[in-house]
């Protein structure tokens, strides 16, 4: 099977969707939630609601089988009508229990929340890269898939039966994948980095080439021959869409497998060099300490002693 440079990225992201429950609203209502310091996704079931962001002055829709995702980094209001003076969420989420939480009369909107658990390396990629506030609207591409998890998360939150917890959870992990896939869809839209290069399709060629075979020394020739084009116009779209050269793309993927090789594995750092494309353990370990700022074999302690205490 051909290299999938977006499962690679994701797996190393260390991402993890955790659904934290259901709310229902009705009548005139408006909750104001302070910064979550962390990515919260947000996903209409039924009815709509708005949406503004602090430091944002439009306040924006979200109807049916739309998804938000919040890079944490602002306090933000939704309400069934932006003239509505909002309560403090935290003081109504700490007074109720359960996986459904209800406010105002009746259930005129259905919404399933939770926030999304990043790695390091999902850290440096992603709060970098998302907007404040994400949108992907119901019309989406991916507006099918979207809709069946939806329905099915509604389903687990509700219906109390064994497992459900666990299953609301990958339910959620598929959700991510998917309002990453919409995301993407836009590429020229991005910020240059490799979000966007993920989503390019003129470089698309080159990418699978190094994710499939990190540690062959790939010459420039090479991958600009993969994407049809002259070394200096691959050279040129790759770093405009990457941000950065296609030889630094590659060590930097190099090294972001190192760093979760050695958090993660048993692999001795002469054959992790190897591995990664370094004749020598030495060149190796260069390499990493430029990159990291510590060696291999620090960084190998340091993250375990972390990990266990």
């Amino acid at each position: 099977m051909p290299a999938d440079p977006l499962s690679d990225t994701l797996a190393l992201m260390d991402a993890r969707c955790v659904i934290s429950g259901g709310f229902t609203a009705g009548g005139d209502w408006a909750l104001r939630f302070p910064a979550p310091g962390m990515l919260k996704i947000t996903a209409v079931v039924r009815g709509g609601m708005s949406v503004s962001l602090d430091g944002l002055p439009e306040f924006t829709r979200l109807g049916p089988g739309d998804v938000a995702v919040f890079d944490g980094s602002r306090a933000f209001v939704v309400a069934s009508d932006p003239s509505v003076e909002p309560a403090d969420a935290a003081t109504l989420f700490a007074d109720t229990s359960g996986s459904m939480i209800r406010h105002g009369g009746g259930e005129d909107a259905v919404f399933v929340g939770g926030h999304i658990e990043l790695g390091r390396a999902g850290e440096e990629l992603l709060l970098h890269a998302l907007p404040p506030l994400l949108c992907v609207r119901a019309g989406a591409e991916e507006a099918p898939v979207m809709r069946w998890l939806l329905d099915q998360l509604l389903r687990e939150l509700t219906a109390g039966r064994a497992g459900a917890d666990f299953a609301a959870d990958q339910l959620a992990q598929l959700m991510f994948v998917q309002v990453l896939r919409a995301y993407l869809a836009d590429a020229d839209a991005l910020p240059a980095g490799r979000l966007r290069a993920l989503a390019d399709e003129r470089i698309a060629p080159a990418l699978r080439l190094m994710h499939a075979d990190p540690g062959r020394p790939w010459q420039l020739e090479e991958l600009a021959r993969a994407a049809a084009m002259s070394r200096t116009t691959f050279s040129e779209r790759f770093r405009a869409v990457a941000g950065v050269p296609p030889l630094t793309y590659l060590l930097d993927w190099r090294m972001s497998l190192a760093r979760r090789a050695l958090r993660d594995g048993e692999t001795s750092v002469s054959a992790l060099a190897q591995r990664v494309g370094y004749t020598s353990e030495s060149a190796f370990s260069n390499a990493f300490k430029r990159t990291t700022g510590v060696a291999p074999r620090r960084y190998r302690d340091v993250a375990r002693a972390a990990l266990t205490g």
